[in-house]
């Protein structure tokens, strides 16, 4: 039940951000501002996600500390 809740979730954040991306390349010129933003937020995402994934301390500490 909770893995289809999570899929559901997953597809409407797709939609939206399809709609989000149609949107502000219907408005051109204005619309590579936002362009912009959306990437650099996706980008530092993936980092905080990639550092989190590879943190060794971090692990130690929700396995062993946070009990």
């Amino acid at each position: 039940m909770e893995k289809i809740g999570y899929v559901l979730l997953l597809i409407v954040v797709a939609c939206w951000l399809i709609a989000i991306l149609i949107g502000m390349i219907s408005v051109f010129p204005f619309g590579i501002i936002g362009l912009i933003a959306i990437a650099g937020i996706g980008f530092l995402f993936a980092r905080v996600v990639r550092d989190r994934l590879a943190s060794k301390e971090d692990d130690h500490y929700t396995k062993n500390i946070d009990k």
